[in-house]
């Protein structure tokens, strides 16, 4: 449709009052402009604190290792299961941008208080005590761990509300029903997360330098200015942002397609897949959503669009219903095996800083490594592989697989999971290297003797981990977002986009419950697992350990993928009815290889 000004998008987009919007005025690459610079700014401010935490906790708030690498995966944990709650409200009730705009001033006050509460006096415990050979260190009050704790607890709060909606909203820049632009849609996500990168990398380089180097209410404070001026950033771009209507509770629509498939378990599912119940054409085009052809797969589940006489009104779903329905059940499986990768993410900030802290940080007389700094090369191997995979990876196999991807999401995330099972087989050889070292140095033999002591071994041995860490990120990281917002209904994107965004928040959780475990296990023993002082400890056998788990996991995700079919995903698949008629989505999936 035209006006003379331009053509209309055929992808539902309307502007905040739900009026439709024109594709020359609103979207794109230039709406995109305003939300990625946001994502940049956001990432400085949340890595600001999340890359340096497990040191905080340690030094200042005088917590033992094993407590506050739990402290800092539990807190990663709600941070990325809070987004299932802003994808509910937003899918539900007020959209996303609303439900962004709520979350981004939850976000800025933890963040305030946070910053208050490394800045005032009386909310920090003093610091330790040196008494001949050892240290005596006050525990913090129940007022500062109150503090503190609230202030990152609110955080995750607002994370819920901006997380899953952000990326979302910057897809949503991108009309599905235009080639063009679709084409350019397979680009966002990798230079999506080449942004979220680059703010990654700011933070674990200058941001942690400021924490250890200058002070925490400096280093606090500059990403929470960083945080206000994302916001400001975002809300400047309004006029040109695309939105999409909020189309009820995808959990509500779901439990009725289940709870109808039920009730109707003895009804018997017509050859004709025809014969089931849908709404015209009309239905959706009114209200902008796609009508989605039945297919044969988790036949059960079409029972709920079987039309039976004098059943009650509430058994009756319609095929699109039951399509959607299906869509988010076939994730699930792929769900669970993101847990365990996820969970081996979560040593990146927590046991690989530790091990960096026992280490010769010294680059020159004046200047020491944050441990918490190596990190940023995780970020540089990722900022550099994301960019290799889209400008020459892609387009040199895209020749030879016809997949506008080049590969497959489900190949890409496979090879991510691969290289973790190497990188945590590399980092349990340089762990034991590393505690070989501290037994055999001189002086160093009494394991009591080594707690706060650092060895005199480059903190740079550290370096391989690190790097085949971002290498693996770089294709599990962004093939794993993409799939989940890719494969998940177009009325339910939050709720996909949440979905990946909660396997981080299990795996942390995840990472946290195994520590404890073998903790206690390992701890009767003459040299526990994990412990405070990490030269006393068998670090390398929890690496082996974990590179052990991944390697199982990778084995079912391998199982699983062979199985998945997707989405029609291709321009041919995807059409539109003429005369305003609805959008209609085929799908018929064809099977794919991981």
């Amino acid at each position: 449709m035209e006006n003379g000004e331009g053509e209309y998008t055929k992808d539902g987009s309307v502007d905040l009052r739900g009026n439709p919007v024109l594709r020359s005025k609103r979207g794109g690459w230039t709406a995109c402009a305003f939300i990625v610079v946001y994502e940049l700014f956001e990432r400085m401010a949340y890595y600001g604190v999340a890359a340096n935490l497990v040191m905080y906790l340690t030094e200042r708030l005088h917590q033992g290792t094993v407590e506050a690498a739990n402290n800092v995966t539990n807190w990663s944990g709600t941070v990325f299961l809070t987004p299932l709650l802003g994808a509910f409200v937003a899918d539900a009730y007020l959209g996303r941008y609303w439900t962004f705009v709520a979350g981004s001033a939850v976000y800025l006050t933890g963040m305030l208080l946070l910053t208050l509460a490394v800045s005032v006096p009386a909310l920090k415990p003093p610091p330790c005590n040196i008494v001949g050979g050892g240290a005596t260190c006050p525990s913090a009050s129940a007022l500062q761990l109150g503090v503190y704790f609230g202030g990152l607890y609110t955080i995750a709060l607002g994370h819920g509300g901006t997380k899953p909606n952000i990326s979302t909203i910057g897809a949503d820049q991108f009309d599905d029903f235009d080639p063009p632009e679709r084409l350019r849609k397979l680009s966002f996500f990798n230079w999506w997360m080449f942004t979220v990168f680059l703010g990654i990398l700011i933070s674990t380089t200058v941001l942690v330098y400021l924490q250890d180097s200058v002070s925490w209410s400096v280093g606090y404070g500059v990403p929470t200015l960083a945080l206000a001026a994302s916001v400001a950033v975002f809300l400047t771009g309004t006029p040109l942002y695309r939105h999409k209507l909020p189309q009820g509770s995808p959990l509500a629509r779901m439990g009725k397609v289940v709870s109808a498939a039920v009730w109707k378990c003895r009804v018997a599912v017509p050859e004709n897949l025809g014969e089931l119940h849908e709404l015209e054409p009309e239905h959706y085009a009114s209200r902008k959503r796609f009508r989605v052809d039945a297919t044969g797969s988790m036949r059960f589940l079409n029972k709920a669009a079987v039309k039976v006489d004098e059943a009650p009104e509430w058994t009756l779903c319609t095929v699109t219903q039951v399509e959607e329905t299906k869509q988010i059940a076939k994730l699930v499986p792929l769900l669970a095996t993101m847990f365990v990768p996820c969970a081996l993410v979560a040593q990146v900030g927590t046991l690989f800083v530790r091990q960096g802290a026992t280490l010769d940080r010294r680059v020159a007389r004046a200047f020491q490594v944050p441990p918490a700094s190596l990190g940023a090369f995780v970020t540089l191997t990722m900022l550099v592989c994301v960019a290799i995979y889209d400008r020459v990876l892609v387009p040199a196999v895209r020749r030879r697989t016809k997949n506008p991807r080049g590969i497959t999401l489900l190949q890409r995330i496979g090879s991510g999971l691969l290289l973790q099972v190497v990188t945590m087989a590399t980092t349990a050889a340089v762990e034991s290297r590393r505690l070989s070292f501290a037994r055999s140095h001189q002086g160093l033999q009494n394991p009591t003797a080594t707690a706060g002591r650092e060895l005199p071994l480059t903190i740079f041995i550290l370096l391989p981990q690190f790097v085949l860490m971002g290498a693996a990120d770089a294709f599990l990281v962004v093939g794993q977002i993409e799939l989940f917002y890719d494969q998940a209904p177009e009325s339910m994107k939050s709720l996909g986009t949440a979905m990946s965004l909660t396997a981080y928040g299990v795996g942390s959780v995840l990472s946290s419950a195994i520590l404890s475990l073998v903790e206690r296990a390992t701890r009767g023993s003459g040299t526990p697992w994990v412990a405070n002082d990490l030269n006393a400890s068998r670090l390398d056998l929890y690496y082996a350990f974990l590179a052990a788990l991944a390697a199982a996991n990778l084995a079912a995700f391998v199982a699983l993928s062979c199985r998945y079919s997707y989405r029609a995903e291709s321009a041919e698949a995807i059409d539109v009815a003429a005369q305003g008629g609805a959008p209609r989505v085929h799908l018929e999936p064809e099977p794919m290889a991981p």
